[in-house]
């Protein structure tokens, strides 16, 4: 296993990260939300909500319900589109952040969605790097995720790496039967590095029966996803020969981080617990800093 050395910052994706702690896609919105609550340049970085082709509104509510062993949500990927995103929220994060860098979550239901996103954004001010959410939909293959055929995934990082110089991670979902094995599709497809992961499906009822979010089923996300995402990480860095990855789900703590890091992880994540406590990253940061700094 890889051991995390005392120097915090981490070179990555071509930038210089002042330490390895950053937010998962969809818990900081884009910066805005966390304005005047988190100093986000004391991170080393966000993944901003998902960015679609078109505007999204989203599932119906409820969207999120809590149990004892973390959250489900089912957001469905609501959010302005291309265009407010490069004309409104990427400026207002670029003018705001001095040190921490952004990766743009991208998604699409067409391989083409997904080019047409990051051909959108390339060379935008400020962007860093691009993830791409591979657990959505392929309305062009009958539903099913893209994350789950390896010809998919070829396609569409290979789609987006003709478009862009910039980084690209390709974010992969825990239920694969060889999570290691899709990483190499996509790191052969031209993928710079793995972010996993996300969350696993699920379904709660309330007490009188009924489904408790609006659309049915959701992605379970909070401390039950912390053997998951280390697992994920120690078969990826192991099958891919150490290709960064960026390690993510139930972490809650800085010794949280430091196991991720332990296991391989080049960056750490944080979702459903900023969430909870958004001002729980920057105390992981300073306790990361005043222990392994």
């Amino acid at each position: 296993m890889t051991v995390a050395a005392g120097d915090l910052s981490r070179t990555l994706l071509g930038c210089r990260f002042q330490n390895p702690v950053f937010l998962a896609a969809g818990t900081a919105g884009f910066g805005r939300e966390l304005d005047g609550v988190v100093d986000l340049d004391r991170l080393g970085g966000l993944v901003t909500k998902a960015v679609s082709l078109e505007p999204r509104p989203g599932n119906p509510p409820p969207r999120v319900s809590e149990f004892r062993g973390g959250m489900l949500n089912s957001i469905g990927l609501a959010n302005p589109g291309l265009e407010r995103v490069r004309s409104e929220h990427l400026p207002w994060l670029a003018s705001r952040l001095s040190r921490a860098h952004v990766l743009v979550n991208v998604v699409g239901f067409t391989v083409e969605e997904y080019g047409a996103v990051v051909s959108g954004l390339d060379g935008h001010a400020g962007v860093a790097a691009f993830e791409l959410n591979l657990s959505c939909p392929n309305t062009s293959a009958g539903g099913i995720e893209f994350g789950a055929d390896p010809e998919c995934v070829r396609r569409i990082v290979s789609h987006c790496r003709a478009r862009t110089r910039l980084p690209l991670v390709a974010k992969l979902s825990p239920v694969l039967p060889d999570i290691a094995a899709m990483a190499v599709v996509a790191r052969d497809a031209g993928a710079d590095a793995i972010s996993v992961v996300n969350t696993i499906p699920g379904l709660l009822l309330a007490g009188d029966g009924t489904l408790r979010l609006g659309s049915g089923n959701g992605g379970v996300s909070g401390p039950v996803l912390l053997p998951v995402g280390l697992l994920a990480v120690a078969r990826v860095v192991e099958r891919t020969e150490g290709m960064p990855v960026l390690g993510v789900g139930g972490v809650r703590s800085a010794a949280d981080v430091r196991h991720y890091l332990r296991v391989g992880a080049s960056l750490v994540g944080l979702g459903t617990a900023a969430l909870a406590d958004p001002r729980l990253p920057e105390r992981i940061v300073r306790d990361l800093e005043r222990h392994d700094g």
